[in-house]
This record gives structure tokens, C-alpha cells and sequence, in this order.
């Protein structure tokens, strides 16, 4: 069993920092609403007003990290451009959507689309903590600002889940592949 570096690469940006981020991101909706919906009965405790800030400073560095290994390591290898004369363009992923009518729009919608809405993911989960982390409890108080950050974290999900699907799409289409071999597992 062994993957490539840069399909390493790509695991861990899709499956480990976006994953989480999705997951993290359910949760935090859920605790939000919990605490800061009008019919919440107490403002929360000292203990998990500070729970909350460190947790959505947490997920607002899940989304940065994912969104900067996104861009700056697997998308120059997903933009590479082959050599002239190339015969396989399989180490060419975006080449290689592009070189078939049945997947250019991979390409043409999906990572297009994908390279600029995962960028509100992590602005809108920054915008989120910092809110969270000025008011804490006293958020409470101000239910249009509320029902703000909600929104905010209900579009930092829906930004990382189109991102989050149409990388899985794109990889399973036109996988980054390349770079030297991790064995993880020898054979009998």
C-alpha cells in the first residue's frame, strides 16, 4: 500500500483539515444557536463562554490552514502545465479535464467556482470568532448581531461544503498525483 507525496498532500487537505472543518462547523451552529437563540433561558457559564471562543478561533484556523494548503501547495500542482509533446496527461490534472468534453467542466465550473467560494469559509468563520470573542456572553443581549454571526457560520458551511465537494470531485476525476512514493504498508 503506498500513496505519492503529493496525493499525501491532498488527503490531508481535503480529508483531515476540510473535513474537520465541516465537522467542527455542524457543531458550532449547533452551540450557537443553543446559547444565543432568543428562547435561551441564562446566558452560559464563564467556563463555556471561554469553551466557545477558543473553539471558533480553533475552526477559524482549521479553515485558514485548509484554504492556504489548498492554494499554495496543491493548486500549482493542479495547474501545471505538461511539456509540449507530453503523451499521458495524467500528471496534468487540470489538462486533463480540460482535454475531454465529458469532464472540462470539472474544470471550467468546478474548480473556478471552487477556487474563489473557499475563500468565504475562513472569512466568514474569522468574522464569527471575533464577534463571539468581543461580545461572549454579553451576545446574548444583542439578538440582531446574533442572528448575524449565525448566518456567517450557516455561509462559512455552505462555502466549505461546495469547495469540499467539488474538490472530491475533481481529485476523483483528475487526481494530483506525483512527487516521490510513501510506502504505508509492505505486501506478504
Amino acid at each position: 500500500m503506498e500513496i505519492t507525496t503529493r496525493g499525501f498532500w491532498t488527503l490531508i487537505h481535503g480529508m483531515g483539515f476540510g473535513a474537520l472543518y465541516l465537522l467542527a462547523c455542524s457543531g458550532a451552529l449547533v452551540e450557537l444557536y443553543r446559547r444565543y437563540a432568543p428562547a435561551a433561558e441564562d446566558a452560559p457559564a464563564a467556563r463555556d463562554d471561554w469553551f466557545m471562543r477558543i473553539y471558533l478561533a480553533a475552526m477559524a484556523a482549521v479553515a485558514w490552514i485548509t484554504v492556504f494548503t489548498g492554494a499554495y501547495i496543491i493548486y500549482p500542482w493542479y495547474r501545471a502545465v505538461p511539456p509540449a509533446g507530453t503523451a499521458s496527461l495524467a500528471a496534468f490534472p487540470q489538462r486533463l479535464l480540460m482535454a475531454s468534453s465529458s469532464t472540462i467542466g470539472w474544470h471550467a465550473l468546478g474548480m473556478e467556482w471552487k477556487e474563489h467560494v473557499a475563500w468565504l469559509a475562513p472569512i466568514c468563520i474569522t468574522m464569527a470568532a471575533a464577534v463571539v470573542w468581543q461580545y461572549g456572553r454579553e451576545l446574548q443581549r444583542h439578538p440582531q448581531l446574533c442572528r448575524i454571526v449565525l448566518s456567517f457560520v450557516w455561509i462559512a458551511l455552505f462555502a466549505g461544503g461546495v469547495a469540499g465537494f467539488f474538490g472530491a470531485m475533481i481529485n476523483k476525476n483528475a487526481p494530483v498525483e506525483g512527487g516521490s512514493t510513501i510506502h504505508l504498508m509492505h505486501g506478504e
